[in-house]
C-alpha cells in the first residue's frame, strides 16, 4: 500500500471515529400541524456533532433501486412515485423527504434500541439496509395505510448493514411517516422485527421506543397554555410572576424524552394558521424552539469536543408538494417545488444545501 492510500485510509478512519462520537448524541425532533382549512404540514430538525455535507435530490419515476444487505444485493424495485428529499455523503439515501402523492418520511437516530432482521439466503431478496428503507417507502407508496400494510405483511426486512461512508457498524434508525390526510405512523426495528405504531400527534424524537414516549406524556397532562390564576391565602394574594405559569414543569433540556414532551405540547397548543402556506412558517417557528446551539450538547472523544447542533431544519407541504429547508449557516428558507420538476425524467437532480446567511443593510431605507 503506497503512502497516498495509507493517508486516505487514515483520514477515512478518523472521519468514521469522529462521526461515531458525534452521532451518539444526535437530537432530531419532528412535528406535524393541522391548519384551519384542514391541511397538514410537518417538519423536523437535523442534528449532528460534526458537519455533514448534504444535498436535496429529486428521484424520478422509474428509477431502479437495489437494496444493500450484509450478504450483498437485496430487494430490487423501481420508483412508482417521484420523490424529493435530503441525502448525505452523496449517497442516494433520502433521510428525509416527500413524494409526489404527499407521502413523507423522516429517519431518526434510535441508539441502543434498534434491532434489525439478520439476513439469510432465504430472506435476502426481501431485505435492504436501514437507509434503503426510506427510499423504498417514498418511491413505492401513496398513503400511510399502504405503508403499514406492506410493512406488517413482511414485504420488506431491514438488515443490519454497514453503510459506505458511515462508521463500520449498522446505524440505529427508526422512522416517522406522514401522508396528506394527516395520518402518521412510527416504524421501529425492535426485537428483529419492524413494529408499526399509530402516531396521532405526529411527533418524533429518538430513544427510547415510541410507546415509551407516549406513556411518558401522562406525566405532563397538567400542563396548560392558560396562565395560573392568583392564589389567596389568609387575605394575601400571590400572583404569577409573568406569562407561561401554566407551563411550569415543562422539561427544557435537549434529551429525547424532554424534546418529545415539548414537541407534543407546542403542537397541541398551537393556534392553527389559515392554510398550509402559513402553516409551513409556523412549523419553522415551533422548530426554532428545538435549535441546539454549538456547545450546549457535547461529547469528548480522544480529547476532541463534538458538539451536537442543528444543521438543518426542514418543512414539508404535502398539499402543494413543496419541500423547504434552512441551515445552521443560512436561516433563509429555501424551497423546491415538485410541480416545477420533470418527475418522469431520466436522471437524478441534485442541489447542495450549503449557503451563507445574507445580511441585508437597510440603513439607506431609514426615513
Amino acid at each position: 500500500m503506497n503512502l497516498k492510500n495509507v493517508l486516505k485510509r487514515a483520514a477515512a478512519l478518523a472521519t468514521a471515529a469522529c462521526f461515531a462520537a458525534a452521532t451518539s448524541a444526535s437530537a432530531c425532533t419532528g412535528i406535524m400541524l393541522k391548519t384551519a382549512d384542514g391541511s397538514y404540514v410537518h417538519g423536523r430538525t437535523v442534528e449532528f456533532g460534526i458537519f455533514i455535507e448534504s444535498q436535496v435530490v429529486m428521484v424520478p419515476r422509474g428509477y431502479a433501486f437495489t437494496g444493500e444487505t450484509p450478504l450483498g444485493p437485496g430487494k430490487q424495485w423501481s420508483a412508482k412515485y417521484a420523490a424529493v428529499g435530503v441525502i448525505s455523503f452523496d449517497n442516494l439515501a433520502i433521510m428525509d423527504g416527500l413524494n409526489e402523492k404527499g407521502l413523507a418520511i423522516g429517519t431518526f437516530y434510535f441508539p441502543t434500541f434498534a434491532s434489525y432482521t439478520p439476513t439469510t439466503p432465504e430472506n435476502r431478496a426481501s431485505s435492504m439496509s436501514m437507509v434503503d428503507f426510506s427510499n423504498w417507502v417514498l418511491t413505492s407508496f401513496a398513503s400511510v395505510a399502504d405503508v403499514r400494510k406492506a410493512v406488517e405483511s413482511g414485504d420488506v426486512l431491514v438488515a443490519p448493514t454497514i453503510l459506505k461512508g458511515w462508521p463500520p457498524e449498522p446505524q440505529p434508525f427508526h422512522y416517522v411517516v406522514y401522508d396528506k390526510t394527516g395520518a402518521s405512523i412510527a416504524i421501529e426495528p425492535l426485537g428483529g422485527k419492524l413494529v408499526v405504531s399509530d402516531n396521532p400527534l405526529g411527533v418524533m424524537t429518538n430513544s427510547p421506543s415510541f410507546d415509551w414516549h407516549m406513556t411518558n406524556l401522562r406525566n405532563f397532562i397538567a400542563l396548560n397554555p392558560r396562565n395560573v390564576p392568583p392564589l389567596t391565602i389568609d387575605k394575601t394574594s400571590f400572583l404569577p410572576l409573568g406569562q407561561g405559569s401554566g407551563m411550569l414543569g415543562l422539561p427544557g433540556d435537549f434529551s429525547p424524552p424532554s424534546r418529545f414532551v415539548r414537541a407534543a405540547v407546542f403542537t397541541a397548543t398551537a393556534i392553527p394558521e389559515k392554510d398550509a402556506a402559513h402553516g409551513v412558517l409556523q412549523v419553522f417557528h415551533i422548530l426554532n424552539n428545538f435549535d441546539i446551539p454549538v456547545g450546549v450538547a457535547r461529547e469528548v472523544s480522544d480529547g476532541v469536543i463534538h458538539s451536537d447542533y442543528t444543521m438543518l431544519t426542514v418543512a414539508r407541504d404535502p398539499q402543494a408538494l413543496k419541500f423547504y429547508w434552512k441551515s445552521y449557516d443560512d436561516q433563509s428558507i429555501h424551497v423546491v417545488d415538485m410541480n416545477q420538476l420533470d418527475l418522469g425524467g431520466k436522471s437524478l437532480l441534485k442541489l447542495s444545501t450549503a449557503s451563507k446567511q445574507p445580511i441585508i443593510d437597510v440603513t439607506r431605507d431609514m426615513k
